[in-house]
């Protein structure tokens, strides 16, 4: 019998599936524990991560009572098994947690953890109660780096990792594909230059591999506490390259842009729903008295600021569509004059030096049959521009 579980392609939302009268198949064998290296009998529980990995799923929800469920590019599916009995999941918990674990899971009702099947396949985990049962999510840690051609974004995130110094922003909701952009330029910057690359993560989505690069990845809440005890230990670590994962404070900006002042090559993720927004969006974290300093810093030393947004796709499941904002005098001005608000016009004007319209890639992916014109619109910050864009109607 096969050590994974088939996958309903219905999504979760449909019915659930006819369960498979078979019962859980058991997994023999040795495995390795997380960060350990030391050999332990697999648990019953391995069953559904080996399917996560077999279906190239990103994450594993596990419910008592409820079917279990694999997001596969996106979307959450069910699994053709039966529901989960709550003593079979409080079992399967108990399982694969050491006393340490167990014993702060039943005194605090949830548990954080990293996991691994194999040397290769690694999750990070989060046990927690919930209505008096017992419930799971893993987030799958990427073993393979992507490369900009496999995630189909433009080749000028491949110029921008090649900068010595400074500021990389990519912005976008949560799924939008930031870190996995990042990760593209990591993987550039490890395969071409002997530099250090430290990163402080929550959690860490990627394993990287040491190329010429040597590269140390920190969790937040498994390798150091907090973001602040994380960031204050990270100038210490000799750095050339710097991956704080979310700005999501006044301390997290602070330390970014120190660090690209002080000649490091930063990159960083927030959420913003623009290029230009990621200005405002970071000058909110500030005292009003205090913008002046922080747009200085921002012009000084902003590479690159990117949004990008998953798109559904005809080619493919999901296809990127991005804005990019690339440094300029004219970027500096607008920044440095409070006119961020312009600065969709200086990235339609520069085009010509890699800055991306988010609006003119879409258009240029409904043109190639890449997306549909509804999906199109549906995604644009300004779908009556893009209509003109469509029919051939110049908006400059």
């Amino acid at each position: 019998m096969s050590d994974t579980m088939p996958v309903d392609v219905t999504a979760a939302a449909a019915a659930t599936p006819a369960p498979v009268t078979a019962p859980l198949a058991s997994v023999a064998g040795d495995g390795v524990t997380p960060g350990l290296g030391e050999r332990r009998k697999r648990n019953r529980i391995d069953t559904f991560f080996k399917t996560v990995v077999k279906v190239d799923g990103s994450d594993l929800h596990l419910k008592s009572e409820v079917v279990p469920r694999i997001r596969i590019h996106g979307d959450l599916q069910n699994l053709k098994t039966d529901p989960i009995d709550p003593a079979d999941m409080d079992s399967m918990i108990e399982e694969m947690l050491n006393p340490e674990q167990l014993h702060h899971f039943r005194e605090h009702g949830t548990v954080d953890l990293a996991y691994a099947i194999n040397k290769v396949d690694r999750f990070r985990v989060n046990i927690f109660r919930q209505r008096g049962t017992t419930s799971m999510v893993a987030r799958r840690i990427n073993p393979k780096v992507p490369n900009y051609k496999d995630l189909g974004i433009p080749e000028i995130f491949s110029k921008v990792a090649e900068v010595e110094q400074g500021l990389i922003i990519l912005a976008g909701i949560t799924g939008s594909g930031k870190s996995t952009t990042i990760a593209a330029m990591l993987g550039q910057i490890n395969d071409t230059k002997a530099v250090h690359i430290v990163t402080l993560e929550d959690p860490i989505e990627y394993s990287y591999t040491d190329n010429k690069s040597l590269i140390n990845q920190r969790e937040i809440g498994l390798d150091v506490d907090s973001w602040d005890a994380g960031i204050r230990a990270m100038m210490r670590e000799d750095p050339d390259v710097i991956l704080i994962g979310e700005m999501r404070d006044r301390a997290t900006f602070s330390a970014a842009i120190t660090a690209a002042e002080t000649g490091h090559l930063v990159f960083s993720t927030i959420h913003a729903s623009s290029a230009p927004g990621c200005i405002t969006r970071i000058l909110e974290l500030f005292p009003q008295e205090l913008h002046d300093n922080i747009r200085q810093a921002l012009a000084a030393n902003i590479v690159c600021v990117a949004f990008q947004k998953l798109v559904p796709g005809l080619k493919r499941k999901r296809v990127p569509v991005v804005e990019v904002m690339l440094n300029s005098p004219s970027v500096r001005k607008y920044i440095l004059e409070e006119r961020e608000a312009e600065l969709g016009t200086v990235i339609r004007k520069e085009k010509g030096t890699g800055s991306i319209d988010f609006n003119e890639m879409l258009a240029d992916y409904v043109m190639d049959e890449t997306i549909t014109s509804k999906e199109a619109l549906l995604a644009s910050p300004n779908p009556d521009e893009l209509r003109m864009r469509l029919k051939g109607i110049s908006t400059m």
